[in-house]
């Protein structure tokens, strides 16, 4: 087949960015950030088939995987099954899909004797009303909004939102360090991945479509967050949030903040997934969604 696949570089944005966005998709993974963020954890890597779509392969347990494909929904299914015949007489493998968008299963309507299909229900993106988290108007957000206003009280005066830069990579870098060592050696497998990748982000800024802030507490950067727009859905998602934990509100602040200043029209929030992980579960509950992007894992049944 003639499909060559590269590893994704942020050079690759021109090429990739006319491919994002032309079918429906609420999933993190409907934005370029996101692939590029995790290139390292899954060994992405991209091509691009007849001018019409990218196709994706990547790594999943020491096994080939891949993603739906960008393209337009009329072409789905030609490029879904591309993929399919590449897997199959290419690489030698059944074909398998880690993460595809609920819209996709929908489209598609996978033959259950080929294709196993499976929701990954520990990875659904949580998604929120934009307006409700610009303002934590309303009793459901009531807390929220104590705790924003607890972090004003105590540190009025002394806080600055600012926009950041790709100039400011050393200030966040060292906030990084400091926010990694406090975590300690008991963590998730992905985090240090999640870390070089943040690295790769703010080497890179000024050629990706990423906007980022941080919360500055006397002069001193004590949280930041990293998010990317997808336009068809007016969806920001949010990659990234970091905080000092012990300043009480300033994840409530920098939640905020982040989109008044960076995505204030926006409709809809993505704030990505929980892992399965109960702290996380119980915090993005706590912040009221209005709805879910539902993941699915698709394996090839072989004869």
């Amino acid at each position: 087949m003639g499909l060559e696949f590269k590893p994704v570089e942020a050079k690759d944005i021109a090429a990739i960015t006319p491919f994002v966005g032309l079918r429906p998709n609420k999933t993190c993974d409907s934005v370029f950030l996101d692939s590029f963020l995790w290139l390292e954890y899954y060994n992405v890597r991209f091509a691009i088939s007849d001018g019409k779509a990218v196709q994706w392969l990547m790594d999943l347990d020491g096994e080939p995987s891949s993603a739906m494909p960008l393209c337009r929904e009329e072409d789905l299914e030609h490029y879904f099954y591309e993929m399919v015949t590449y897997f199959n007489e290419v690489l030698k493998k059944p074909f398998q899909i880690y993460l595809a968008d609920e819209e996709a299963v929908e489209k598609l309507q996978l033959d259950p004797a080929k294709f196993e299909v499976k929701e990954q229900e520990d990875l659904k993106d949580y998604l929120y009303d934009g307006d409700a988290l610009r303002t934590l108007a309303g009793k459901k957000l009531h807390k929220k909004k104590n705790n924003l206003n607890a972090f004003v009280k105590a540190y009025e005066g002394r806080i600055e939102y600012r926009r950041l830069c790709c100039s400011d990579k050393e200030e966040v870098w060292r906030f990084l360090d400091s926010w990694r060592i406090a975590k300690g050696e008991d963590v998730e497998e992905h985090l240090d991945y999640e870390v070089r990748g943040i690295h790769e982000i703010l080497n890179n800024c000024s050629v990706l479509p990423v906007q980022m802030g941080g919360v500055f507490v006397d002069g001193k950067l004590e949280a930041f967050s990293i998010g990317s727009l997808n336009k068809r859905e007016n969806m920001a998602v949010i990659h990234i949030e970091k905080a000092n934990p012990e300043m009480r509100g300033l994840y409530q602040y920098i939640n905020r903040e982040f989109l008044i200043h960076e995505f204030p029209e926006v409709t809809l929030v993505n704030r990505e997934d929980d892992l399965g992980i109960e702290g996380l579960r119980k915090a993005k509950m706590s912040y009221n969604p209005v709805g879910f992007a539902r993941k699915y894992s698709i394996r090839q049944i072989m004869p």
